[in-house]
């Protein structure tokens, strides 16, 4: 696949990850409350749930764009719309945010590992998230099923990374996220980044 699309999928991806959204937050809730035990358990969650997701995702997705170039469009439109969509909501929700609460108890063992790896694989916005989000880095110059298994593990790796992070630094997350102001700038942020990649995507042409 073409290096510097995949390059650009790495760092746009990054900036993503990096916004909390409801299974890091599940993470940071549940390394809190029981410890560096978990961490594992949840990274594991968080990898096998972001693949169920992709999986999804990709088995309606490879077939729909390799057979027609009109829906390819399509799709690039609708993806670029719910992106617009996604950052104006994230972007308004800032101003409706509470104080992060992470005191609930939760079970551990598999319980645990099975509400972590739900949250992540069966989102419904997260599988719609993926179609919008994966052919933007896509070349028609390189073959095409080879390209979305390549994004897809790419970015499987970065999620599993990033919670990684998360679940090791939960203490200073948890104190970072408390925080109402800091909450809404990384809203403010992330809203103003989707809504860019939606534009992008509205204005882009297949060649």
């Amino acid at each position: 696949m073409n290096l510097e699309l995949w390059i650009a999928f790495v760092a746009a991806s990054s900036v993503l990850l990096i916004i909390p959204g409801p299974t890091i937050l599940t993470v940071i809730s549940y390394s809190i409350s029981h410890g560096h035990r978990v961490k594992l358990t949840l990274i594991v969650a968080v990898a096998l749930g972001d693949s169920t997701a992709l999986v999804l995702s990709l088995v309606g997705l490879g077939t729909l764009l390799a057979q027609s170039a009109f829906w390819f469009q399509v799709i690039k439109w609708l993806g670029g719309l719910y992106l617009l969509y996604l950052g104006i909501k994230l972007f308004m929700a800032g101003v409706k945010l509470s104080g992060f609460d992470s005191t609930e108890n939760n079970p551990l063992g598999w319980k645990l590992f099975a509400n972590t790896y739900l949250v992540t694989a069966l989102n419904p916005k997260g599988i719609i998230f993926f179609i919008a989000f994966l052919p933007q880095f896509i070349s028609p110059n390189h073959d095409l099923n080879q390209q979305l298994w390549i994004l897809s593990v790419t970015f499987v790796a970065l999620a599993a990374f990033n919670a990684s992070l998360y679940a090791i630094f939960a203490g200073q997350a948890r104190e970072l996220l408390s925080s109402v102001k800091t909450r809404k700038i990384f809203n403010f942020t992330g809203g103003a980044l989707l809504s860019i990649a939606g534009l992008w995507a509205l204005s882009a042409k297949r060649a």
